[in-house]
């Protein structure tokens, strides 16, 4: 045991780079090198498959069963170049991941052999056991049936010897069991409702595509050292360790010089993944030691969705190939910055317009300010659904902490748009609003060109902030999906959208202009959404007592916030833009809250495990040492002088007496909690008495570990302390 720790530290240190086999051609000829896109269905399709397949990717229209097995056929031929010999429907079902069932290219030929064979029907549809994964009720055990349908709007790629085929997967009876078929259904009914606004400013606009930006953080940890801590291994965070003496304080690892080991893997995991048609951008230290990002060009959400699933899924396995484990908890490590997913978000038209980007006109200015308003009359209305599609048992300990945005939804807009807007309010004239765009800022510093100063700055602690020509949604968490937060989002937005409408249409009708119409439209959303608009420091104690009197949702219980997707409003706005049904948001809350239980269930489990099995002995063998010091100097000294001189260690042994006397009896108390917890039957109830009476637990046990920690001697602590977790060499 006294070497144990130090052994696995010496032989994560010891470990080096991976050398990476850099491809001989530029990053753009092996760009989607594995992914059948339509270069590659133009060549391995009949031209008028062709055609009707991009129909379909780009209009929606259904694909026949005939031309399926036709592009099966294409596929396959296209896969095998690649020693392809098996497909999977790839999906995303109600867990935090993907899943896949791997089926030969193999058939019987009824002569007594085997033949390849890739039908039209295996590509469009495969049926998993829909019993086995999480339905919040809508199936039974014995009701096993459901399926999984091909998104051809997601291109067909290759892992290894696998076709690997996007696809969303609903139960027998039709009901969603995943995140995609509902984000499907949301960005279409925002592509409707947006598309209907801009024939305003536009005829031509015909269709509206909604796009994603996402920021992968992520905490790269020697294996060796991961292994050595069950917190790691069973729950994805450190439920123990006591602060390093170094971590973030010096601010000097954010975009810091890349370590050498770090810079292999970053190098392995974006060849990998521009081979797949993930088009990595960007890639940085951030603030926390250990932190990292990634971040691509924007994609068209659903797209962007499936890549950032596969881009973790590619995380977590070339991060172990170069000696590493990569951790996408939201708060892996206590008093550092957590990691999130800021989703950069916009609306553009099949014209090239982006619909949050500022224009050249009053005219262009005036649509700007159109989805701008009505955007925040999305967010307003449903600022507590959109934290509920962010909120999670491990997304909780990160708002609000080191950086991440509050629990509490608000926008920032900066000083120029927060101004047009206060002047519309307030105007009782139509005039058009001219916006200035970017400005040129001189430096007076030779050799230094002017620099572009955007019309709006930013702001950290916002959680829905606008950029420039985008909204980000800087709340959703590290490991989430974010097609749930994308899905409230898109819903959210198109109902806004498709209630402006029909308030201009009857101004309109009622002989209003239409430019009038718009303006007092936007007039009077202003007004309301005005609540939700912030520009100041989000972590202040003032800003939650005023958001509280801006009627705000300002809960913190995770288990309650999820009671928003409930609220008859969310119900209605769901239902009226055909995206999701009452049963459908009812059996999504019951395994939300089942997984937030299961959650905290095994993180005390895990915890109560630590205390007692490497926690208290450690502290205990230490005192045994203390206390068999302090005989030995009372054996030899007269008392007046062993009184004074095991006065310090008497001190220590009573601390270590007094941490683990609460550790015990708290443990043993947590365990009751669970007990009880554990017999109550409503979903929601059960999680909400895990939040309350079950989790505080974790906290103050961990104070008075960390506290050991501290006080026991550094060669018996077995577990990996904080400044070896975090400090790669």
């Amino acid at each position: 045991m006294a070497r144990l720790r130090f052994n696995v530290v010496e032989e994560a240190f010891k470990k080096k780079a991976v050398e990476v086999k850099t491809p001989t051609e530029r990053p753009s000829e092996y760009f989607g090198k594995y992914v059948f896109n339509k270069e590659k269905m133009f060549k391995y399709l009949p031209l008028k498959t062709y055609n009707k397949l991009c129909d379909a990717i780009e209009n929606g229209t259904r694909l026949e069963l005939s031309v399926a097995d036709e592009i099966a056929q294409g596929m396959k031929k296209w896969a095998e170049q690649f020693g392809v010999t098996h497909i999977t429907h790839w999906f995303q079902p109600l867990t935090e991941g993907t899943a896949e069932k791997h089926d030969a290219f193999i058939e019987h030929d009824f002569k007594g052999g085997m033949i390849e064979e890739f039908s039209g029907k295996s590509l469009i549809q495969q049926e998993p056991d829909a019993s086995s994964f999480p339905s919040g009720g809508i199936r039974s055990t014995f009701e096993a049936r459901g399926y999984s349908a091909w998104d051809p709007a997601s291109p067909v790629f290759v892992i290894g010897d696998t076709l690997m085929i996007p696809t969303v997967f609903i139960s027998y009876t039709g009901e969603a069991l995943d995140y995609k078929a509902p984000l499907k259904k949301a960005l279409a009914a925002v592509d409707k409702a947006a598309t209907a606004v801009c024939k305003y400013f536009d005829e031509n606009v015909t269709k509206v595509t909604a796009n994603l930006g996402w920021e992968q953080e992520y905490f790269l940890v020697d294996e060796g050292l991961y292994s050595a801590r069950p917190d790691l291994l069973l729950t994805g965070r450190t439920l123990a360790g006591h602060d390093s003496a170094k971590n973030q304080q010096m601010e000097d690892h954010y975009f810091g010089a890349i370590p050498e080991r770090v810079a292999e893997f970053m190098k392995d995991l974006e060849i990998q993944a521009l081979e797949l048609g993930i088009p990595c951008k960007t890639r940085h230290n951030e603030v926390a030691p250990n932190q990292f990002e990634l971040a691509p060009i924007y994609e068209e959400c659903n797209l962007a969705v499936d890549h950032n699933m596969l881009i973790m899924s590619l995380m977590r396995k070339i991060a172990r190939k170069h000696g590493f484990r990569c951790l996408l908890h939201e708060k892996p490590f206590a008093g550092i910055n957590g990691s999130g997913k800021h989703a950069n978000w916009s609306l553009s038209t099949n014209t090239g317009v982006v619909l949050h980007a500022l224009g050249k006109t009053p005219e262009d200015n005036l649509r700007f300010l159109t989805f701008a308003v009505e955007t925040l009359m999305a967010v307003y209305k449903h600022n507590g659904l959109l934290k509920a599609s962010i909120m999670s048992a491990t997304n909780q300990h990160r708002l609000g902490a080191n950086e991440a945005p509050p629990a509490i939804i608000s926008s920032f807009l900066g000083k120029q748009i927060s101004s047009v807007f206060d002047k519309i309010e307030n105007s009782t004239t139509e005039e058009l609003i001219a916006i200035k765009g970017a400005e040129a800022l001189s430096l007076d510093i030779p050799q230094i060109p002017d620099l572009k100063i955007d019309n709006t700055d930013r702001n950290r602690t916002s959680p829905f902030a606008f950029t420039g020509n985008r909204f980000e949604f800087r709340a959703v968490g590290s490991q989430a999906n974010c097609a749930e937060a994308m899905t409230v989002l898109n819903t959210a937005v198109a109902e806004a959208l498709t209630n402006f409408k029909s308030r201009v249409d009857e101004l309109i009708a009622a002989g209003s202009d239409k430019v009038s119409a718009i303006i007092k439209v936007l007039r009077e959303d202003i007004k309301t959404c005005k609540p939700i608009r912030f520009e100041g420091n989000g972590y202040s104690d003032e800003w939650k007592a005023e958001a509280a009197k801006r009627g705000l949702d300002c809960e913190t219980s995770c288990p309650v916030i999820f009671d928003r997707y409930l609220d008859p409003e969310s119900i209605k706005m769901f239902e009226d833009m055909k995206v999701m049904t009452e049963l459908e948001l009812k059996a999504r809350n019951e395994i939300k809250w089942d997984t937030f239980t299961k959650k905290i269930q095994i993180e005390a489990r895990t915890f109560g495990d630590m205390a007692m099995n490497q926690i208290i002995p450690v502290a205990a063998k230490y005192q045994s040492t203390l206390i068999d010091n302090v005989s030995k100097v009372a054996s030899t000294f007269t008392k007046e002088e062993a009184d004074e001189l095991n006065a310090d260690n008497m001190s220590i042994i009573r601390q270590i007496s007094a941490h683990t006397r609460f550790i015990i009896e708290n443990v043993e108390a947590m365990i009751e909690a669970r007990k009880v917890a554990n017999k109550i039957e409503s979903e929601r109830e059960k999680a909400v008495q895990y939040h309350d009476t079950v989790q505080p637990y974790l906290d103050s046990i961990r104070y008075h570990a960390d506290k050991l920690e501290l006080i026991v001697e550094d060669e018996l602590w077995v577990l990996p302390k904080y400044r070896e977790l975090l400090f790669i060499r």
